[in-house]
């Protein structure tokens, strides 16, 4: 008897507090988001201006094109019967 009160005792906090809980853990979520991509842009476009108000952009962080990962030798073989 007592584990049937204390589910339907879980089942019914669940559907108060569940939907509040993922609302925050969504928004949350978005704000971290959010912060690394500012984060993000920030590192990738830095500027910095010199005495002669020059602007250098320095493009150290970009991503350089992927380079494919060489997996192994090829390797031929004969069945043996």
């Amino acid at each position: 008897m007592w584990i049937i009160a204390f589910y339907y005792i879980f089942k019914f906090l669940a559907r108060i507090f569940l939907p509040v809980l993922v609302k925050k853990a969504v928004e949350k979520a978005g704000e971290n988001f959010q912060r690394q991509q500012q984060y993000s842009q920030d590192n990738t476009w830095q500027k910095t201006r010199t005495n002669n108000d020059e602007i250098i952009i320095n493009t150290a962080n970009a991503k350089n094109p992927r380079e494919t990962k060489k997996v192994g030798d090829y390797v031929d073989y004969e069945e043996i019967d």
